[in-house]
This record gives C-alpha cells, sequence and structure tokens, in this order.
C-alpha cells in the first residue's frame, strides 16, 4: 500500500464529491480511486465515508482526517519548496479566480507587479462572473466583490467598495434630472442582471432610512463595463461600483446623481478555505493585496469620497 498515493486520492475525492469526479480529475480508473480508499480505511481502521448510491459523506473521522491530510500534503509541498528553491525564492502555481470588471480594471496590474516581484510565481487566472467553486474546481484562492455570508470560508477584506447612481449629460439634458430616489421610477434604467431583483434599488437616506426603488429596467446585462458604455452614449441611468465609473465621472462622461443618498456599500475580499493550509506563496500574494489597496482606493480618492 503506498501510504501518500492513497492520501492524495482521498483529498482528490473530498474536494471534488465523488469517486467518478476525483478519477477524471486524476486522470485514472474509477476502480483504482476506489480501491485506494479502501486500503486507506482498512490501514485506518475507521470509516472515512457514508456511501449511499448517489454521494459520499464524510463521516466525523473522514473530517478529522482531510483536516490533518490537507496540512501533510501541504508542509510536504512547502519542504520540498524550501529545499529546492535557491535564495528562499517563491516559486510554483497558483490558480486564482476573479470578478471579471474588478480583476481586468484593478486586480489585472496589481498580478503583473507581483509576478515581477516573484518572476518564479506562475498565476493561472480565472476572470469570470459566475459562482466559482473553490474546492470543487481547484482553485487556491478567490477574489470576491460581495457581502460574505459564508462562514465555511476564510476572508481578508481588500477593499470596501461604494455604489453610485449616475447618467450622462445627454441624459440628462433629454430626460431631466430625479431628485429623489422614487423619481428613479419615471426614468430609462440599465441594470447588472447578475445579481438578485437588479431592478430593485436599495439605498439610505440623509436621515438613515432604508428605503427601496423598483426601477423600469430598459438593459440589462451582466457585464458592469459594458452597462458603463451604454450610459455614456445617454441610454439611461445605472447604480454601478464606483471602481467601474470612477474614470468616466473624471472625464465628465457620467455625472452622480442622488449623492445625498448611501447606495450598497459591499467588500471586496481574498478568501479561501478554513480546510486549506495557505501555501507561502499564496500568502503572499495575499498580504501583497491587502496592502495594494489598504485606505481609501484610488478610485473613490479620485471621487472625493
Amino acid at each position: 500500500m503506498d501510504r501518500f498515493e492513497n492520501l492524495q486520492t482521498f483529498i482528490k475525492v473530498v474536494d471534488f464529491g465523488t469517486i467518478s469526479a476525483a478519477a477524471e480529475r486524476m486522470g485514472i480508473a474509477k476502480s483504482a480511486v476506489s480501491r485506494r480508499i479502501s486500503e486507506l480505511e482498512r490501514h485506518l481502521g475507521v470509516q472515512l465515508f457514508r456511501r449511499t448510491t448517489r454521494q459520499l459523506n464524510l463521516t466525523d473521522s473522514g473530517k478529522s482526517f482531510y483536516d490533518r491530510a490537507i496540512r501533510i500534503i501541504t508542509d510536504l509541498e512547502e519542504a520540498e519548496l524550501a529545499v529546492s528553491q535557491q535564495h528562499g525564492e517563491l516559486a510554483g502555481v497558483i490558480k486564482i479566480a476573479a470578478p471579471l470588471s474588478f480583476g481586468l480594471l484593478h486586480l489585472a496590474p496589481a498580478f503583473t507587479d507581483f509576478m515581477k516581484l516573484h518572476p518564479k510565481v506562475q498565476l493561472d487566472l480565472d476572470f469570470n462572473d459566475r459562482h466559482i467553486d473553490i474546492l470543487q474546481e481547484g482553485f487556491d484562492l478567490a477574489i470576491r466583490v460581495t457581502r460574505l455570508s459564508d462562514s465555511s470560508f476564510i476572508a481578508r477584506r481588500l477593499a470596501t467598495i461604494h455604489h453610485m447612481v449616475c447618467a450622462s449629460p445627454e441624459y440628462l439634458k433629454l430626460y431631466g434630472t430625479p431628485q429623489t430616489p422614487d423619481a428613479l421610477q419615471h426614468h430609462r434604467c440599465l441594470s447588472y442582471s447578475n445579481i438578485q431583483d437588479s431592478n430593485l434599488w436599495h439605498y439610505q437616506d440623509q436621515n438613515d432610512i432604508h428605503g427601496q426603488v423598483k426601477v423600469p429596467v430598459v438593459l440589462s446585462a451582466n457585464n458592469g463595463d459594458f452597462l458603463r458604455q451604454a450610459a455614456t452614449t445617454g441610454l439611461g441611468i445605472i447604480l454601478e461600483p464606483t471602481f467601474i465609473i470612477y474614470d468616466a465621472i473624471d472625464k465628465g462622461q457620467l455625472v452622480p446623481l442622488l449623492t445625498d443618498c448611501q447606495w450598497p456599500i459591499i467588500d471586496a475580499y481574498a478568501i479561501y478555505p478554513h480546510t486549506r493550509h495557505l501555501s507561502q506563496r499564496v500568502r503572499a500574494l495575499v498580504d501583497f493585496l491587502v496592502q495594494r489597496f489598504e485606505g481609501t482606493p484610488y478610485w473613490d480618492s479620485a471621487l472625493k469620497l
């Protein structure tokens, strides 16, 4: 029995959820994966999984063993890197999931600067606004712009994300300027469709009273950059993160509206599972990003927020 091989196989089965998925990712037969798990269970004298016809669930012993197995594998990888790397340089692959607009506009320059500092590090980047399952898809790290509620992840806050309502001067000349949030019901609005109830815009007024307004949507899209461009042509009013619209506002292409109200405030996070013992290279990247974005983000400084 190859204990190390069986240990790695056990981790893959947990991460990918099924023996079939683990076998496909590892490029071996399902029977080989099943055999390795059975060998490991016999060696330990405990059942690691509760098996049903549809899925595998970890037993309490399996959960405990998985946490320890992750630490063992990670410590071994770190030890190998420490011995093989010259002068203590960081090396290896970091697989990262990042949102499209925030990623291309603001993370991409940070990633390239990090790679210049650590030329032996390789980044495998997925810029996509879909929800990424970090464990199932084998990511080391994800960047998310959200209200984080999932306690199964460790999160390091990178930046506070403000939103603003704005429109182009051409639109305001044609349709007038809304003076209250409720007035948005009589305007043409553009909405980001990748969230629930995208036509329901939430705010807090100058008296700290929370409200919401259901806006008429003439265009919806799952990309904020496209919506910004559409708004600059006079197509309608948008509610967008300031990291997307700050440059258009600075150039006079968009005009902030209803600025006496506070529109949604969320955060950008670097997240990773509790079960993952961070490798040195991933930890260095997270620290780099936290330092890069600390304080008032430059896009908000441009708007004097």
